[in-house]
């Protein structure tokens, strides 16, 4: 059975924001690695969006965002979205009963499924498909834009803590 993480860099103050800070060279790595094991991936509309800029390589791109976006394409992308009318390579649109799809997810494939958008995250919480929460906490306070938690902030319990390089802390909570 597949377990349904939500992971998201995050501030001081609870907000994300991919054009505030990004990650640093060690974070960065833990992605690649990371993105490379994951059975797969669901994204909101807006998320997918901004990720799509993996889709082909950018000229100005050095070999650590080539190995991302190669292991970024390979993996399934799952896309909830009643808007968008299709989706690029490698993703399957997702526009209706988003509780059944995701739960068959979790019943027909092993490892884990990340959850990207904090919107999206919101849904699948409110639904009891999340199974872990990954805050990469980065020591910068925003002020403003959008929070990590889009709704009421779940009752949580820290599983485990530990620095991904200089300067952020991945917090893991399970659903208390």
């Amino acid at each position: 059975m597949a377990k349904v993480v939500f992971a998201m860099n995050q501030s001081l103050d609870g907000y994300v924001d991919h054009t505030a800070f990004a990650p640093g060279p060690v974070l960065f790595r833990h992605f690649i690695e990371h993105v490379r094991e994951l059975t797969g991936s669901v994204y909101g509309r807006r998320m997918y969006e901004v990720m799509r800029i993996w889709d082909e390589d950018l000229p100005e791109w050095g070999a650590e965002e080539r190995d991302f976006a190669a292991a970024w394409r390979r993996q399934p992308k799952w896309v909830v979205s009643r808007s968008l009318k299709s989706v690029g390579p490698n993703a399957t649109l997702v526009s209706d009963d988003i509780e059944a799809v995701i739960r068959g997810l979790k019943d027909r494939l092993v490892g884990e499924i990340d959850a990207a958008g904090p919107d999206l995250a919101r849904s699948l919480t409110d639904l009891g498909l999340i199974d872990e929460y990954r805050l990469y906490l980065h020591p910068v306070v925003l002020g403003r834009g959008k929070p990590f938690f889009a709704g009421p902030r779940p009752s949580l319990r820290l599983v485990t803590s530990d620095p991904i390089g200089e300067d952020v802390f991945r917090l893991t909570y399970v659903p208390a």
